[in-house]
């Protein structure tokens, strides 16, 4: 949804949003009066195909999968040392000749009732599954945060490099083929939103001195058959994070040269920096990241003069004109935003952002942000750990969400905003 007006920082406001949070009887999740969850799914149930629902719960997507049913593709950010849920039966990567444990499961829902139908692992041999994105042909791509591969990062034995983006149709009904989408890149992936106009794919970078890409396929919805990645270079802004001063102010729209790139398969982890070579701007921790009906936002985690974290809007020329973006949110405090991670936008327009901040007070919530850029709190998560993988059913009644770890699927329902 284009967003008339220019954003502004402002202090949460519980008259933004759905009002105060009503503290959970149970004790898992706070909500606004009216509002009510669900656990769809914990670690260690029983999955349908004899495996065990894994931990580490992060992205995930929401697609229509026809007969009157629905399906959450969901990532699991494991490491080699993390236990699968049980044995994978074949998958991309292995370390010491056992596959990894990284990977997806899906959760196969009725679209009415959400009772669960199906559940079971979809990818596996990947590693640090962290976010995505969902596509208009109805498949979830899952991204690696792990650059790595033999020899490096979570011990010797790695038998290939690892970095890549997978897709699951949302109508797999098993373990797919696991096949990486070498032309998108290898680097620190987190997440991915596809423009349904064009069907180029942006992705975002975690790390402090990442840079945004896009990827202009050969066959838009047929990604195996490659096409060309580009890095964002906003003009004027090599620099977006804010960190030494207010280069980037909210509100003012820039354009975007696109900056093609080469070795994208970047064995030694550099991308990013040679796309900064090159003139593209840096971004601190770029995250979640969704497409509304005609723009698309993405999280910085750490961005900002608080570093506190920051939302960008870029809105896609579509051969109109060049992408441009605006800062679109910036947090001043604490109790505006900490540390946004995986983000949506609502049916709305309303953002909905995951809070990853982990302290010595772990207090993370779900964070609203309104069309014009106020901020308000929408849930509280009573666990210790950080939510993710937010996303909407496609009648928008239902939002779903992920507790980390240990994991929780959560369904959310109440009176919202239309």
């Amino acid at each position: 949804m284009t967003r008339g007006g220019s954003a502004v920082a402002a202090a949460s406001s519980p008259t933004a949003g759905y009002g105060p949070l009503m503290k959970d009887p149970a004790g898992m999740l706070d909500l606004p009066q009216g509002f009510s969850y669900r656990v769809l799914s914990k670690l260690g149930d029983a999955m349908s195909d004899g495996g065990t629902v894994p931990d580490k719960a992060d992205g995930m997507g929401c697609l229509d999968i026809g007969n009157g049913e629905i399906t959450l593709v969901r990532n699991h950010e494991l490491v080699p040392s993390d236990d699968a849920g049980g044995e994978i039966a074949h998958g991309f990567g292995t370390r010491n000749g056992a596959i990894v444990p990284g990977g997806t499961t899906n959760i196969v829902l009725d679209a009415e009732t959400l009772e669960v139908k199906r559940e079971f692992r979809s990818l596996g041999g990947t590693i640090r599954n962290c976010s995505g994105g969902i596509t208009p042909w109805g498949s979830w791509l899952t991204c690696e945060e792990a650059p790595t591969g033999p020899g490096q990062r979570y011990g010797d034995g790695l038998a290939v490099n690892h970095g890549w983006v997978f897709e699951i149709p949302g109508d797999a009904t098993g373990l797919v083929d696991a096949v990486p989408l070498r032309a998108m890149g290898r680097f620190n992936h987190e997440a991915a939103c596809v423009d349904p106009e064009t069907g180029f794919i942006y992705q975002t970078e975690d790390r402090n001195d990442g840079v945004l890409y896009r990827f202009l396929p050969t066959t838009p919805g047929k990604l195996a058959d490659g096409g060309k990645l580009q890095a964002a270079a906003i003009e004027g802004l090599p620099d977006t994070r804010n960190w030494d001063a207010a280069t980037m102010p909210l509100g003012r729209s820039y354009p975007i040269r696109w900056i093609d790139l080469d070795d994208v398969e970047a064995p030694k982890d550099d991308l990013r920096q040679r796309a900064a070579a090159q003139g593209a701007s840096l971004i601190a921790r770029g995250e979640g990241i969704h497409m509304g009906e005609d723009d698309l936002f993405f999280c910085s985690t750490s961005g900002g003069a608080m570093k506190l974290g920051q939302i960008f809007r870029l809105v896609p020329g579509r051969g109109a004109g060049p992408d441009r973006v605006e800062l679109f949110f910036e947090s001043e405090s604490k109790d505006q935003f900490d540390y946004g991670d995986n983000l949506c936008v609502a049916p709305n327009g309303h953002l909905i952002v995951c809070e990853d901040q982990y302290t010595d007070v772990v207090d993370n919530h779900l964070r609203g942000i309104t069309p014009d850029g106020r901020p308000y709190a929408f849930g509280r998560l009573n666990m210790q750990t950080e939510l993710a993988g937010g996303c909407f059913s496609p009648d928008g009644k239902w939002f779903f969400v992920n507790a980390y770890a240990p994991t929780r699927t959560l369904a959310i329902t109440g009176p919202w905003i239309t």
